[in-house]
This record gives C-alpha cells, structure tokens and sequence, in this order.
C-alpha cells in the first residue's frame, strides 16, 4: 500500500507533497518551512529517503535544499536546471526505489521552464499518480512567460507537447498532483476543482482539448503581469537558499515605530481591513495577516526595503513571518503587536477613513469622484464601472501620482485589495473611501458596468 499526503499553502496557492509506503518516503516541491512536510512523515512513521523538485521554482523560495540536509534524504532536481549545490541529477526515464513496492519515474514535461520534471509514482510497475508541478493542472497548464521573453511561444508549445505525453504515456485513473494552480500566479488560469485525474483532464483540460496553434494563441493572450519578486525567487533557489529564521523579530515602541516612518520604511499593519480603516498608524499600510500577504507584500514594497510589522497578537505576527519567509522577506526590522494606540507616541492619535459598498458609491453617484479600479487586466476586461480609473494594484504604489484629484472610491473584486490600495493613498495624503464588496454588486447597485 502507498500514501499520499498533501500539504497546503493556501496563501501561495500551492501545494507540497509527501508519498511514501510503510517506512519511506519522498516529498515533492517542499516549501521553505518544511516542517509540516517533517510532522507528516512522524505520524505516518516514515522516513524521507529522498527530496525532488520538479523545476527551479520562481514563486517561492524552496525548503529542498535544507530538508534533504536535514534528514540526510537524497536531492533530485532536473538535470537541465542550473544550480550552485550539489544534488542528484534527474534525466527523462531515471527511477527511484522509495520503498519496497514504490518507484518513482522521471517524466521530462518542459513548458512552465526548459527543465520542467514530472514524477510518476509507480506501486509494482504500475503509474498510481503523477506530481505534474508547473506542467498539467487542474483544467490549465503552468504559465511559460517566467524564465526569459524570446522562450515564452516555444515554452508554450513545449507545455502543450509535455500535457499530451502525460495523457498518452499514463493510465486514465492515474491521479494528477499539480504544485500550482490554486491562487499561484505561475498558474495560467485558476485550477477548476480540487482534485482530477489523466481521464478527468483529457476531457477538460485546454491543452488536451484544443490544436498547438489554437492553444498557444488562448494561453498567450490571457498572461496578466508576473510578480515583482519573482525576479528574485529563481536566483535564490538556484544558489542554495539559507536556512529560514523564525525567531520573533525585535520589539519596536512607538517612538521606534514613528522613526522608521521618518526613514522612509515600510510599517506594515497585519489587522484585518475593517480594524485598520477604523484607526491606525498615519503613514502605515494595510496588508491583512489573513489575506494573501506574502503575494501582495512581495509584489508591492521595493526589494530590500525594511518591513516593520504590526499585529493584533503574537500568534497573527508568527503566523505571516512565516508566510513571508516564503517569499523570501526572511527578518521583518522590528514589529510590535497589541492596541494600535500603543504604536503612536504620547500625545499623538490614530487616523482613520471610511468604508463603503457599491450601493453607497451609488447612493452619492460618481460625478465629482474618483473611482479608482484595482483589479487586473482580466478582471476589469470582464467588466468595470464606466469612466473608472484602472490602475492595477501591484502598479499603485509607483504611480499615485496618476490618480486625478479628488476622493478615491476605491474597489477591487471583493475587497481586500481596495484595502491596500487605501491605505497606500491614505498614507500619501489622499481622501479616500474603501469600497468594501464585492464587484457583481456594482451593477446590482445601479452603477453602470461595460465591458472591454
């Protein structure tokens, strides 16, 4: 018998895998903190004999390296795959012996990068699951436009050509274990669903069901922006990344808090949207602990720049010091946590400014404001209020200045990021209200919403 075990980063929108029998076992693209892959093996009383990437990942930083040191596992990574460490080298065809009836098979799938390896895991010769990393999602396919911009259409064709191996070389109950597609942006599109498999996919997934030329021509044209700190993810994994450091990071008083502003640093305030709206830290801005920080945090702030972070309580602090270690932002400058007043000096108070919804925005109507829309490309293409200003929300912070005068209605698809985005104007000096709905209200509410 084999297991499988699937680890969760609902806050990348990725997953990791631990797939073993009775006393070994092997994990697939591990995150940086990899100690809930290490708490799976104790309770299934296994031992991690070896450690596999299916590609150099580009939107997070891995936990690998350091998990197969760890437990002394053996380090698969694609041959092709550049790197600064020593690792075992994984070509097409190449298998593994991870327990006594349990292989795992090599699978060149190129497409999401030149060097893309799949993983078969066989029980007694026969293909039970394939780890498909940034190749076959769920309904899509890993996006090809992260490794340089003369590759992307031949990446793209090469995607094509892998999804189509897999479902020619693999049984239809095969299960598909994809690393992305679930909030990633490497993903092309959104997986449809939880869970499939190669039969499941040959029927809905569009590279299986459409011509090369058609598909290629789909998938481009639907690429919104790469994250900014992707750039800096693909580096640090091919050089070996350091060990992570959770420790809290040092305590910092209002006066502390009020001269990093001064420094022109990023505080960060982790309290959900509706707490920072109500009264925070003039100058701070508002990345929700709870919404996709390490995405949105990483996009946004300048690489590099110190962070201060501010937190309802230790365990929300912990809790996105972990998430950002993902990314990469390893040791916040200082943070605090309690009472928002306790991070103002003596004497000085909090800000605040309102919330609304599409009804209110209607309600006052649009003449005289602002609306400012920070949706994507996609989302707003879809459709948007009429005579709004779109400017992307990881495009904000470096073009405020574009934003016409005047109070900002600001909304987003649901309302998190509107949050950002209000605290970002706010900081700057701007009135601003958050819309805080979701989009399909707008027209409901009586705004008028066109499309293109």
């Amino acid at each position: 018998m084999f297991f499988i075990d699937t680890i969760e980063l609902e806050g990348l929108g990725n997953r990791s895998y631990l797939a073993g029998g009775r006393g070994a076992a092997v994990a697939v693209d591990p995150p940086r903190d990899f100690d809930q892959v290490l708490a799976a093996a104790v309770r299934r009383g296994v031992r991690i004999t070896h450690v596999v990437e299916t590609h150099i990942h580009n939107d997070y930083v891995t936990g690998g390296l350091e998990l197969a040191r760890v437990t002394g596992a053996a380090y698969l990574v694609p041959a092709g795959a550049r790197v600064s460490f020593a690792r075992v080298p994984v070509a097409d065809g190449d298998t593994v012996t991870v327990d006594d009836a349990l292989e795992l098979r090599a699978v060149a799938t190129p497409g999401h990068t030149p060097h893309h390896t799949s993983y078969v895991l066989l029980e007694q010769g026969r293909p039970v699951a394939a780890f498909t990393g940034g190749s076959l999602l769920i309904g899509t396919v890993g996006r090809p436009d992260l490794v340089e911009p003369r590759l992307t259409e031949p990446l793209a064709r090469a995607q094509h050509a892998s999804a189509h191996r897999l479902a020619a070389e693999l049984p239809d109950e095969t299960s598909v274990l994809p690393t992305h597609g679930f909030g990633s942006f490497c993903s092309s599109a959104q997986a449809e669903g939880d869970t499939t498999t190669i039969g499941k996919e040959k029927s809905a997934n569009v590279a299986l069901t459409t011509d090369v030329d058609s598909f290629v021509a789909r998938l481009l044209g639907e690429l919104d922006d790469i994250p900014a700190y992707y750039t800096h993810m693909g580096p640090a994994n091919a050089a070996g990344p350091e060990p992570l450091d959770l420790t809290a990071p040092a305590v910092a008083d209002a006066r502390e808090i009020a001269a990093r502003l001064a420094a022109g640093e990023w505080v960060v305030d982790l309290r959900n949207r509706v707490a920072f709206a109500e009264g925070h830290v003039a100058g701070s801005f508002n990345f929700e602990a709870e919404g996709k920080i390490a995405t949105y945090l990483a996009w946004l702030i300048p690489w590099g720049k110190p962070v201060t972070l501010l937190a309802d309580s230790p365990e929300q602090l912990a809790a996105a010091q972990r998430e950002l270690v993902r990314v990469g932002i390893d040791r916040p400058a200082a943070a605090a946590t309690g009472s928002p007043k306790e991070w103002v000096p003596e004497g000085e108070g909090l800000v605040s400014f309102p919330r609304s919804t599409f009804a209110g925005l209607a309600e006052r109507g649009t003449d005289g404001v602002v609306v400012l829309d920070v949706r994507r490309d996609s989302e707003r293409a879809a459709g948007h209020i009429e005579n709004s200003v779109h400017i992307p929300i990881h495009q904000l912070p470096r073009r405020l200045g574009e934003v016409p005068a005047g109070t900002v209605w600001v909304h987003c698809a649901g309302g998190m990021r509107a949050g950002i985005a209000a605290s970002l104007l706010h900081a700057s000096g701007r009135e601003v209200v958050a819309v805080d709905d979701g989009f399909d209200a707008a027209a409901t509410a009586g705004l008028t919403v066109v499309a293109g």
